[in-house]
């Protein structure tokens, strides 16, 4: 008995799987005839109906108006995302592609806006990109430089390419034995550390000092710590927002509500979710928070170098997705990019 009712919910589950397919394809409604005639289900069309009836009855599928087909509800997207759906790998020309478009970056604001188009016109959406976390980067150097008698550049470089520079008016002139002597304590204790942890780890580096040099090294310390404090991780990029425009019949009223979700910065950060939590994200529907997105679905993943997130990236796109596709292109899009982090 349970071998039966293990097969019957196999072939609800494949009945599933093709009426999302064909809907996602096709933008039409999907009857039990063209399921029969498109799919090897290996029943009569009196099953399948039967099966539809069944998906509906339990919420998966629904009747948008009078007409014999069925499309996905939410929850059936869910279903069809967590049980039936496998991630569709990129080909090789493709990752090809990817890894070319991206090694042509000259700098991290450039990587971040070829990643974000590359992510709209792979997967014909809306593309976020975070920039890396600066409480989530580690320094890769710190350098001063004398650029007069009492000014001084700082310049901040992360392991995520991040690039900071502070400009410092010195309350004296600053000796080049001086300014060697902090650069070398500085990167000594704060090279491979958190940007958070740094200030704890240099606050006492004045005392090392002669008297007179305590002030100018007070103060470009004090520099440095604002850079350090500073929480540019709340930048993000988007691109593609005309490709909703494609999609208008997909939206219950209209685009505005979503088009006004995309301009909130802090609505898009909600979205991409945690970046503590690496892992692939499927938002479907009404899972999102914001009200003017429970027409979207959002595919997010973290990037970082290693096994480390260090900020995330997805799409936003709407219910009818394809979403092995999709989770495809996010997921190796990230992949090269936390390449070029780790290799910059």
């Amino acid at each position: 008995m349970a071998g039966e009712v293990r097969q019957l919910d196999d072939r609800k589950l494949a009945v599933l799987r093709a009426i999302v397919q064909d809907y996602v394809g096709t933008e039409e409604p999907v009857g039990s005839k063209a399921l029969v005639e498109r799919h090897n289900l290996g029943v009569s069309p009196a099953t399948v109906r039967n099966d539809m009836s069944a998906l509906e009855e339990d919420g998966y599928i629904h009747q948008p108006h009078t007409s014999a087909g069925r499309i996905p509800t939410d929850k059936g997207y869910r279903l069809f995302v967590d049980k039936l759906a496998e991630v569709k790998p990129m080909s090789a020309p493709e990752r090809r592609a990817i890894r070319h478009f991206l090694d042509g970056a000259v700098d991290l604001d450039d990587v971040v806006a070829r990643t974000v188009r590359l992510l709209a016109q792979l997967t014909r959406q809306v593309a976020v990109v975070q920039y890396p976390s600066l409480s989530r980067s580690t320094v890769r150097h710190i350098e001063l430089v004398a650029l007069g008698p009492g000014k001084v550049m700082l310049v901040l470089i992360t392991n995520t390419g991040r690039v900071e520079q502070r400009m410092v008016d010195c309350p004296g002139a600053v000796g080049e034995a001086v300014l060697a002597d902090l650069r070398a304590k500085v990167n000594t204790r704060a090279v491979g550390r958190r940007l958070p942890e740094v200030p704890g780890l240099l606050e006492d580096l004045p005392a090392l000092f002669e008297a007179a040099d305590r002030p100018t090294v007070t103060t470009i310390l004090a520099t440095l710590f604002e850079a350090l404090a500073e929480q540019n991780e709340e930048r993000i990029m988007l691109a593609g927002t005309a490709n909703l425009t494609r999609f208008g019949h997909d939206f219950p009223l209209t685009i505005q509500p979503v088009l006004e979700a995309l301009e909130e910065q802090v609505v898009l950060l909600r979205l991409l979710g945690e970046t503590a939590d690496a892992g692939m994200t499927v938002r479907i529907g009404r899972e999102n928070a914001y009200e003017g997105l429970n027409s979207t679905s959002v595919v997010s993943v973290g990037y970082g170098s290693g096994d480390e997130s260090v900020a995330k990236l997805g799409v936003i796109g709407p219910t009818r997705m394809d979403y092995p596709g999709t989770m495809g292109a996010v997921r190796a899009v990230a992949r090269y990019l936390g390449q070029i982090l780790a290799e910059s």
